[in-house]
């Protein structure tokens, strides 16, 4: 049988409803019973972090990580906070942190290379990408964001390959369409700018372009022309 007054159910419920000043209030008296209750302190710090309190969230969780300086959990929650406060160093420390008890904890090493990202220290952050990407080839947050790092370093070529990798492991991410575009552009290959865009990937790209070339029309005419045979070919099939 559960237990309703067991202090676990209790801030699960008003976590899960969004209560979090309630939730807060109930772990505050939990302290003043015990000031060392890892739970009450965690949950003070989660609670204060969705208040969007996370100067006084990262209070609470130094308290837990004075106790236990790998606390996991208390360790997120200190990372999220310090991102929203743009406290970019301290999440790398954070984030070293972790990774000296896991050196393969894919996500303290992309929050590590994001939190480089931000501190424009963009060949740093790729050596983190690389890391994950050597754990989990197809790990979508390593390579868009080392297609961003290799964008800010000028290498367009090798940015347009990793969003065009991340388009096809996950094609519903419409922003991976122009931001590759755009890499296109800086290299002022307006064709394949366009083709980007539309979504097409770098296999199918030479494919029109020879098309076009033979047909003796534009890219863009050729383009429209393969997307027209493609609807009528769906209709009949219908």
């Amino acid at each position: 049988m559960v237990n309703l007054l067991d202090p676990h159910i209790i801030i699960t419920r008003m976590f899960e409803s969004g209560k979090f000043n309630e939730m807060l209030d109930y772990c505050l008296k939990l302290l003043e019973k015990n000031p060392n209750d890892l739970m009450a302190l965690q949950n003070s710090a989660l609670s204060l972090l969705k208040l969007k309190k996370y100067t006084e969230a990262i209070k609470y969780c130094d308290k837990v990580l004075h106790q236990d300086k790998f606390d996991n959990y208390s360790m997120t929650i200190k990372i999220h906070a310090l991102e929203n406060l743009r406290r970019f160093d301290e999440v790398i420390e954070c984030c070293e942190t972790i990774l000296v008890k896991n050196n393969k904890d894919v996500w303290a090493l992309n929050t590590c290379g994001i939190a480089l990202n931000e501190l424009n220290r963009f060949t740093e952050a790729i050596k983190f990408y690389d890391r994950v990407l050597k754990i989990e080839k197809n790990n979508i947050t390593a390579i868009i964001n080392k297609a961003i790092s290799l964008s800010f370093l000028g290498d367009s070529k090798s940015s347009i390959e990793y969003y065009d990798l991340a388009q096809k492991i996950d094609p519903s991410m419409k922003e991976l369409t122009i931001a590759k575009s755009r890499e296109f552009e800086k290299l002022g290959l307006e064709d394949e700018g366009f083709l980007a865009a539309q979504g097409v990937l770098l296999k199918d790209m030479e494919k029109i372009k020879s098309d076009a070339k033979k047909n003796k029309c534009s890219v863009f005419h050729q383009f429209c022309q393969m997307e027209f045979i493609e609807k009528e070919e769906k209709r009949k099939l219908k």
